[in-house]
């Protein structure tokens, strides 16, 4: 087989997701773009939530918001909570390999999608549940959403200017890490399961990626007892140069965390002698004399724009511009190397979004909308041996 025919990783990996608005939806998400067949278990009733989410629609009324999480997928109905229902489900999972959810902590075993409620129809099914604060404990029946996270996990007392109110993360991160580390944990066990033969149940919360996300700074509290606060211009709490400093036109933000770089920029900038200065010499020196580099970059980046000194800077000492996300997507590095796709939708015409992050050697990544609600509903039913009729019989019963 030739590199350029080589199939997506997952292809022939099936997995039912039980999801619903963004986390789940962006974890399964990159399974889907790496060939996994990502079937969509919706409700019969309006299916997932995010299908009402605005202000944006296209021009086939579907909203640009639950495009954005569901590219690459199937839509199946069904109303899990009736008898007939689970019935439908357990002859899906009996083809399946997972089963994904993000769901209250408590829902999963009252919808029966647990592995102990799953593993007569399929000894190897992984069950994979994201929620808010996990499936045990005294929160499991708890709602919980991303900032929420962000705000009891000490993101807020991080981010942002120290004189200003706290702040949140300017995106949704929390959600998707944790969509991510579903992705994460389903593979991980449909690798499991396909070495024993049984499967198992996998948890991840936003809760606890919310908090295994604080890293160093948690592990310098619990080891030194300091508790890291917002620095101006969003600097780095240990390595210097690392922030933000004035250009002629506006900022530029610099990260010089590795010693070689500080003498690269001290050259770039026009003072070498910098990198000899005792004041200036390691990390230590540097740190402790802050304002002052700070000062000094300042003076010496406001001959040039941001523009110009990243063109000196290339490949030399890290650098960005600040930029809104308008600037982001228009970035001739964005535009001109792939990083968008175009993706043609019924009844609309061509939309873009940013392609899969992730690229498979030799396969190129898929470009399918999100489904229409229920779009796979017939044809999966009829492969797990349902006929004409019984569908039918379970449409009038609106239990799909």
């Amino acid at each position: 087989m030739t590199e350029s025919k080589l199939p997506l990783p997952l292809a022939g990996v099936r997995v039912l997701a039980v999801e619903q608005y963004g986390a789940g939806p962006f974890g399964t998400m990159f399974l889907a773009d790496q060939g996994a067949e990502v079937i969509k278990i919706e409700n019969p009733e309006g299916g997932d939530f995010a299908r009402d989410i605005g202000p944006y629609w296209f021009g086939d009324g579907s909203s640009e918001f639950f495009h954005a999480y569901n590219r690459n997928k199937r839509s199946l109905t069904v109303d899990l909570t009736t008898p007939e229902g689970k019935d439908v489900f357990h002859k899906l999972v009996a083809n399946a390999d997972a089963v994904t959810s993000n769901l209250r902590g408590d829902v999963p075993e009252k919808l029966g999608i647990t592995y102990d409620d799953l593993k007569d129809a399929n000894p190897q099914i992984v069950c994979a549940h994201l929620s808010a604060y996990g499936r045990t404990g005294p929160r499991k029946s708890w709602p919980g959403f991303d900032y929420l996270m962000q705000a009891e996990a000490g993101w807020f007392s991080l981010t942002g200017e120290p004189d200003h109110p706290p702040t949140r993360f300017g995106l949704s991160v929390v959600d998707q890490m944790t969509g991510l580390a579903l992705a994460y944990a389903t593979l991980a066990g449909v690798t499991g399961a396909r070495a024993t033969g049984i499967g198992r149940d996998m948890d991840v919360s936003l809760f606890d990626i919310a908090m295994c996300n604080l890293g160093y700074p948690a592990m310098w509290y619990l080891n030194e007892g300091h508790v890291q606060g917002r620095l101006p211009r969003s600097a780095h709490p240990a390595l210097t140069p690392c922030a933000l400093y004035q250009t002629k036109d506006g900022w530029i933000y610099l990260m010089c965390n590795k010693e070689k770089f500080w003498p690269a920029l001290c050259k770039a900038v026009g003072h070498p002698e910098w990198a000899t200065d005792p004041r200036f010499l390691t990390f230590k020196e540097r740190f402790e004399n802050r304002p002052l580099v700070e000062e000094y970059l300042d003076k010496a980046l406001s001959v040039k724009t941001t523009d110009e000194w990243l063109e000196v800077f290339a490949g030399t000492v890290p650098g960005a511009a600040i930029n809104d996300v308008k600037q982001a997507l228009d970035n001739p590095f964005v535009v001109d190397e792939g990083r968008l796709q175009h993706v043609e939708l019924e009844g609309h015409g061509t939309y873009r979004y940013v392609a899969p992050a992730v690229r498979s050697g030799g396969s190129e990544a898929p470009a399918n909308p999100a489904p229409k609600l229920g779009a796979d509903t017939d044809d999966l039913l009829r492969e797990a041996g349902f006929d004409d009729d019984a569908i039918a019989a379970l449409k009038d019963k609106k239990v799909i």
